[in-house]
């Protein structure tokens, strides 16, 4: 947070603070000076109606400065409104020290109360409380004057003058300090609420970080299942192709096309068998990193990869394609295939959990017109849709729809993160009961 922000913000706080406080301590004021009545009854019971009234009259007055401070222009001229039923009391208590002995009375005490209050109780800035000391000192004095005896004597006058100049200058003191206290307490809670920021962005990568890195684990055993797979299969799959290949130039084999039609099938077996274990094996060798390497590769291969690898997922499910002859794109192939892989298993589960009759995935893949031209990629199907509420949170590390122990939540936000390496975006749009769609763009090979 800029310095600038900093300071306007106190400003808002200190705002609300200053309203509250001062409606708080004008109830506190009507009270006092209502309860004051027992000083008059003590000390002057002779001009206790003409006391009374005058509290009466500051106490509504005061209550109608309260009423002010809740309205929309009380908010902005707090301060002054403050400062306002601050000086009726003061008023009043100087009218009264006019009225008994002067320079001797005892509501002098009362003008020394309200100015230690403005310092330590009411959040005033430095200006506000000095000129409020000095007003109040103003009011004694004049009071002084207007008595009858003068300001006499003028040792007391002067005693009394010093103690108010010195409780203004005092107040004063108390101010600036509070309004430290204050500003420093603010910027704690403004470096606290930003370390706070800062903690949820780190959290927030940390359950990126998290999900690349289970992941990454189970990509790595896979990869270390398909390359002993790879191994200890390849050799048996050649020998058996070997053989095959053999009994296929066989005259009896020849001569009968129903033995030549099995040695077709079974041949076509071994090099499905073949194929899984390389598609598998491309897939989990996967170089660890947040760019994408920019090899070249097929499109269309990966999404034959992708399917071939899906199979068990995807029976019964039709799977359609339209796309272009040319689809040589820039990229990690194997983050393509689990972005793919990802996608058909979700939409496979969800059909199945839903019972959707005749179920279906379509591949749309078209070239974008224009400069930069990427290929455009939207996997869509026939399934249940999703609901509104999980639309804008499916690719959230960790949400799941699933069942306990069906799945981490990882799948979508993984796959966001490869696509967006890709320089794309990977996005989803749907219709309740109809269907859903994940659509992905990557760069074209040049």
């Amino acid at each position: 947070m800029s310095s600038n922000q900093l300071y306007a913000g106190y400003q808002s706080e200190l705002a609300d603070f200053r309203l509250a406080f001062s409606r708080g301590g004008a109830y506190t004021a009507i009270a006092l000076v209502l309860l004051g009545v027992g000083l008059d009854y003590g000390q002057y019971p002779h001009l206790q109606l003409p006391f009374a009234i005058a509290r009466v009259v500051v106490s509504l007055m005061i209550a109608g400065v309260v009423v002010a401070l809740y309205s929309q222009a009380g908010r902005r001229f707090a301060p002054w409104l403050t400062m306002t039923w601050l000086l009726l009391p003061q008023i009043m208590i100087a009218w009264m020290i006019s009225q008994t002995e002067g320079v001797q009375s005892p509501y002098y005490v009362g003008l020394n109360l309200a100015i230690f209050a403005s310092g330590i109780a009411l959040p005033f800035g430095l200006w506000q409380n000095l000129v409020f000391g000095v007003l109040s000192y103003v009011l004694y004095a004049l009071a002084c004057l207007l008595h009858a005896g003068g300001i006499e004597p003028v040792g007391t006058f002067i005693v009394n003058s010093l103690f108010l100049l010195f409780a203004a200058a005092a107040s004063g003191v108390y101010t600036f300090f509070n309004e430290r206290a204050r500003f420093m307490l603010f910027r704690l809670k403004a470096e606290v609420a930003d370390k706070n920021t800062e903690l949820e962005v780190i959290n927030r990568k940390l359950v990126d970080i998290k999900g690349q890195m289970l992941q990454q684990e189970k990509m790595a055993a896979i990869g270390t299942l398909a390359a002993g797979l790879l191994h200890e299969v390849n050799n048996p799959v050649n020998f058996c192709l070997m053989a095959i290949e053999v009994a296929m130039e066989e005259p009896a084999a020849k001569s009968e096309p129903g033995i030549q039609e099995c040695l077709v099938d079974a041949k076509q077996g071994m090099q499905r068998i073949q194929h899984i274990v390389s598609d598998l094996k491309t897939f989990a060798y996967r170089k660890p990193g947040a760019e994408v390497e920019g090899t070249p590769f097929l499109f269309e291969k990966a999404l034959d990869s992708s399917q071939r690898l899906t199979a068990h997922e995807l029976r019964g499910v039709k799977m359609t394609r339209e796309m272009p002859d040319d689809t040589l794109v820039m990229g990690d192939e194997a983050a393509i295939i689990g972005v793919l892989i990802n996608l058909f298993s979700n939409a496979a589960l969800a059909m199945r959990k839903a019972g959707t009759k005749e179920p279906m995935i379509h591949t749309t893949v078209r070239w974008e017109t224009g400069a930069g031209r990427r290929l455009h990629v939207t996997v869509r199907d026939n399934g249940p849709g999703i609901a509104p509420e999980n639309l804008a949170r499916v690719f959230e590390p960790f949400f799941t729809t699933r069942e306990v122990g069906q799945g981490l939540g990882l799948g979508l936000s993984i796959s966001y993160a490869v696509i967006e390496r890709h320089g794309g975006v990977l996005y989803a749009e749907s219709e309740v009961g109809q269907w859903a769609s994940f659509s992905f763009d990557l760069p074209r090979a040049e």
